[in-house]
């Protein structure tokens, strides 16, 4: 294995120490393995709360900042971070006018973000939930409730985000917040596997001539293992899957392409080319789009598309700007 990390025990607050020290232009620390924004808490604005496993930078650390997240809480690598953090960045970012947590549906995180929910309640704090699930190939639509979240958090924070430096209630934050997960769906592709520094090696094998559809960002298995096809043929398929589980047609959208960790700027421009002829040929409008790295796995060689389809209110408030620690936009950036 090689990493360029000391004992790979100590890799996430090494990482958390050159993070903040990077960025303290725009966040602070909270606690150990928790970060907020420096202006935290702002008044009579809604606090939102991200957070997950290390490993996936940008996510979660990465979305801090104007027009995102308030607060981060991190995890060990591909595990969930314990309500502790969670609890320390909320109280960093309450203002008084609550906050709301948006993370993955993974069961670790479940249980730790709901532990820290109702310890904040106890505490006083007003707090809402958004569990992310738009990954399709998890689960069957009839058992949404089931899937994992991934590529969509791009979109849903920055909805999310953009409604809460509105200085909007607590309830229409979470309205909107909820409205854009039910209107995203993310498929991925997995080209190779990723190594776990504590493990020290893959964490899955995939030969040499395989492809991996419908691939989670921890490794997870997908819908189908398969020979490698022409970028084209699996990028078709992986669109037809979206589009079978959600109506697209004649809709404005919201696109991203998303690479894993290991895979080249020049592959994932190449798969948006693809995708753009697509939306085309089924009278999709692509309103806002970013190609490049949001959701990663370490090193793993692969990327994924996520859509989320708007209405006109989540339209506009994509065009708000961002200033986070590792994603940045301009007023009215879009098509």
């Amino acid at each position: 294995m090689k990493k360029l990390i000391n004992d790979p025990f100590d890799m996430v607050e090494e990482m958390v120490d050159g993070f903040i020290s990077a960025n303290d232009d725009i966040v602070k620390r909270v606690g150990r393995r928790s970060i907020a924004r420096l202006a935290s808490p702002i008044p009579n604005k809604v606090g939102i709360v991200v957070g997950g496993g290390s490993g996936h930078l940008p996510a979660f650390a990465g979305y801090v900042g104007s027009g995102m997240a308030d607060a981060a809480a991190f995890g060990n690598v591909f595990a969930s971070p314990p309500a502790k953090p969670i609890i320390e960045a909320a109280q960093a970012c309450d203002s008084g006018a609550g906050v709301i947590f948006i993370y993955g549906n993974y069961a670790g995180d479940c249980l730790n973000f709901d532990r820290a929910q109702d310890t904040l309640r106890s505490m006083g704090h007003h707090v809402e939930t958004v569990v992310m699930n738009d990954d399709v190939a998890s689960a069957a639509a009839s058992e949404a409730d089931r899937r994992r979240g991934i590529g969509g958090m791009l979109w849903v924070y920055q909805i999310a985000g953009a409604k809460a430096e509105s200085l909007a209630s607590l309830d229409e934050v979470t309205q909107v917040a909820q409205r854009a997960n039910a209107n995203t769906r993310t498929i991925g592709v997995g080209l190779t596997s990723c190594i776990v520094p504590a493990n020290g090696r893959a964490t899955f094998a995939l030969q040499d001539d395989e492809i991996e559809v419908g691939l989670g960002i921890h490794g997870e298995p997908g819908m189908k293992r398969q020979k490698i096809a022409p970028v084209d043929e699996v990028i078709e398929d992986m669109f037809e899957q979206l589009t079978e589980d959600l109506d697209y047609r004649n809709q404005r959208v919201a696109l991203s392409v998303n690479g894993l960790g290991g895979t080249p700027a020049e592959e994932l421009y190449v798969v948006y080319r693809k995708v753009k002829e697509l939306c085309d040929s089924h009278g999709i409008t692509i309103a806002h789009k970013a190609v490049g790295e949001f959701v990663t796995a370490l090193e793993m060689a692969g990327a994924s598309i996520s859509m989320t389809r708007l209405d006109h209110e989540m339209e506009a408030l994509l065009n708000t700007p961002v200033n986070t620690c590792m994603f940045k936009k301009h007023r009215g950036e879009g098509n």
